[in-house]
């Protein structure tokens, strides 16, 4: 796929990562950078919302909705053209903390944009996740592509120096992201 900014967008794609863990360095965390730095490659402005040094308030809880991060998520997520989100699969859904992260954005803010779908497993790989992402993401109006990705035994899924350990993986990863740029792309110049 060709740089983004040399022949396919005059101005870069903005690309925000979201995690379904707390900290980078969470097996959805790294997933999720890999997946960015992959775009990043590819021309695009890349953002991590990291929800350890900015967490976001449980929706509902006292104070929540003038709480100064979740204007800043919201206003971040408005300025973005598409979002690589993974989440690890707890009792056969996403978690609590990728659902409270989507529960602060409305379709004002995401709808009509492009995502990319990940989830890490630590068993066999499956698409309960994904699939509930995807039931989520059309109540958003949000548009998910059609590649996506879930990674089993995640525990082994990563080398030593944080890159996925199955090279096959690792390519469908790049599939993911460029089909995420490419769709991301295509809605732009609509």
């Amino acid at each position: 796929m060709a740089h983004l900014g040399e022949t396919m967008a005059e101005t870069p794609l903005r690309v925000m990562g979201l995690s379904g863990s707390i900290g980078r360095k969470s097996k959805n965390g790294m997933l999720v950078d890999l997946a960015l730095s992959k775009a990043e490659a590819l021309g695009a402005e890349v953002y991590f919302w990291d929800l350890e040094s900015k967490p976001l308030p449980l929706v509902g809880e006292e104070g929540c909705w003038n709480h100064p991060h979740v204007k800043e998520f919201q206003e971040l997520a408005s300025s973005c053209d598409a979002f690589l989100v993974s989440s690890p699969e707890y009792h056969g859904t996403m978690s609590g903390v990728m659902k409270n992260t989507f529960d602060w954005v409305y379709e004002n803010h995401v709808g009509g944009k492009v995502f990319g779908l990940m989830s890490t497993l630590g068993g066999i790989s499956n698409s309960n996740t994904l699939n509930h992402m995807r039931i989520m993401l059309r109540w958003l109006h949000g548009n998910p592509v059609s590649q996506q990705l879930a990674v089993g035994h995640v525990k082994e899924a990563f080398s030593e120096d944080g890159t996925l350990a199955d090279p096959s993986m690792d390519e469908r990863l790049q599939h993911l992201v460029e089909s995420v740029l490419k769709t991301a792309t295509m809605y732009r110049n609509l």
